[in-house]
């Protein structure tokens, strides 16, 4: 059961991928397949979540080679927490390009791409292989690039080759330390690292360390590589960067966590303080950029790369309560970054423009849509009680508490300027009148309007729920920064292939009472 359970997650996508490709010239049948393929996913990722709560962290070894000779994937709390997240993003943006892609004579291939690129999140968020991490990432770098080129234009083309170009850089670093930590070490097994990385010359772990801390950084979009997101993600249809803005840099900030706490420890490694650094200007050049743009979806871009440097900032802190909240704020971003996306498409589908300066008379024609913007637009800006709130305070507590008040500065600082940014959208695509010299609205059926706002109003729901409901996404993070800081167990129920109870989380007193 164990081993199904944990193969589902990434068998379905690439099922569903293989099912929609073949079914390239009835678009009705590659809806149907795809919409079912994202259910059963979501039902597996519950159930995988629900038997990682019940019964502790699960393990399967492939082949009986137990690890760390053979492939090995592993469900934790995070990592289950990631795919089940995952699942959600992916049945709201097949959904979402019914009504928005149906018409493009790619549709069906597009949901062939989805379904693949959704399998390669899954299989980066459950292998316990630092390999085949390596192999997911590039299922994952394929995919996005062929989505990327869909029906292109010249400006997609040429977004395409911006984000293909770092990607491979990232790609090399990545595999050059995959070489030399296997030549160091023998094994990739990450458990099985977790000891031989202790036994290696401090010279060889900050040379090995090193390279895996810049190819994550390229993979998340952290300063000062991250010139590719804001260089391409502005050019391609809304639910493909809705997509990507939810996931591929979430992938990237995973991978690091993961690494730098089950192989390598991030004190020790000698790039805490870098780390601390980086994920400061991360912040500071990503909510400039975005405060100098009139283009939704540009303004977004740049905001993926401020968002991102608070969970930088959070696991730079590396304290229980830090990287909780860091781990509280991936799973807010995802679906609030994946929510303001798709508001801005069905902006631009029904305005023609997602330029603020050709926008206007939104409030006044769709006060509904206006409402489903404020509540992502406000979690994105940390108002209480909404999710965003709660994250930024818990990484910034976490940052006064170890006195690195810059920091603590600079997250605030950000925390306004991209106030700042959701009121220009407000006030331009919402409050101020429609322009004269505007585009003509689009009037949309009744079907297409429920494809378009299903979503946003259920991804709005979530951010509202999580918000309100804070104290179990709470404890769920907390647990899992625990389990991330005390990696023994995982490596125990790795390396002898049994199932085993999660560490339970040091307070259980809530955010403000707890003890950390």
């Amino acid at each position: 059961m164990t081993q199904w359970l944990l193969v589902m997650p990434i068998f379905i996508p690439l099922l569903t991928a293989t099912a929609c490709a073949f079914s390239f010239r009835k678009q009705s049948l590659s809806s149907v397949i795809s919409w079912t393929g994202a259910i059963a996913n979501l039902l597996v990722a519950i159930l995988l979540i629900q038997t990682v709560i019940a019964n502790g962290l699960q393990v399967t070894a492939f082949g009986d080679w137990k690890a760390p000779f053979g492939i090995v994937f592993v469900a934790d709390l995070l990592s289950s927490s990631m795919v089940l997240i995952t699942a959600i993003i992916g049945i709201a943006i097949v959904l979402y390009s019914t009504a928005d892609l149906r018409s493009k004579p790619f549709y069906a291939i597009y949901h062939s791409l989805i379904h693949a690129l959704l399998a390669g999140v899954m299989g980066s968020f459950l292998t316990g292989d630092i390999f085949n991490l390596y192999v997911f990432f590039e299922v994952m770098l394929i995919t996005s690039f062929g989505l990327m080129v869909l029906g292109a234009n010249k400006a997609q083309v040429d977004a395409a080759v911006k984000y293909v170009v770092l990607n491979l850089i990232s790609t090399m670093v990545f595999l050059l330390a995959i070489g030399l930590l296997y030549g160091a070490t023998g094994t990739l097994n990450m458990a099985d690292l977790h000891a031989k990385v202790a036994e290696l010359s401090d010279t060889t772990m900050m040379l090995i360390s090193g390279l895996f801390l810049f190819g994550f950084a390229i993979k998340a979009s952290a300063f000062p590589v991250f010139s590719w997101l804001p260089a391409s993600y502005h050019h391609l249809p809304s639910a493909i960067v809705a997509l990507y803005a939810a996931l591929l840099t979430k992938v990237g900030v995973y991978a690091l966590i993961r690494v730098f706490t089950i192989v390598f420890d991030l004190v020790d490694s000698g790039y805490q303080p870098l780390l601390i650094v980086i994920a400061g200007l991360t912040m500071l050049t990503g909510v400039l950029g975005a405060a100098s743009q009139f283009n939704i979806k540009r303004i977004l871009s740049f905001h993926i790369i401020s968002q991102i440097g608070y969970m930088l900032m959070g696991f730079a802190i590396y304290t229980p309560l830090a990287i909780t909240g860091a781990i509280f704020y991936i799973i807010h971003h995802i679906i609030v970054k994946a929510n303001l996306f798709l508001i801005g498409g069905f902006l631009k589908r029904k305005q023609g423009s997602d330029n603020l300066r050709e926008l206007g008379g939104a409030y006044s024609a769709m006060p509904w849509l206006a409402l489903l913007f404020l509540i992502p637009a406000f979690s994105l800006a940390g108002f209480p009680p909404l999710s965003g709130f709660w994250g930024k305070f818990l990484v910034i507590k976490a940052s006064l508490q170890t006195e690195e008040y810059l920091l603590a500065a600079t997250a605030l600082f950000v925390g306004l300027m991209t106030i700042y940014s959701m009121t220009k959208i407000w006030a331009e695509a919402f409050w101020k009148p429609l322009p004269e010299n505007a585009p003509a609205p689009v009037t949309l059926s009744w079907q297409e309007n429920c494809l378009y706002i299903t979503p946003i109003a259920a991804l709005a729901v979530i951010t509202i729920l999580i918000g309100f409901m804070v104290e179990p996404i709470y404890q769920l993070a907390e647990t899992s920064a625990m389990n991330l800081l005390n990696p023994q167990p995982y490596i125990n129920a790795v390396l002898g292939g049994d199932s085993i109870s999660h560490t339970a989380p040091l307070s259980a007193n809530g955010i403000a009472g707890g003890s950390h």
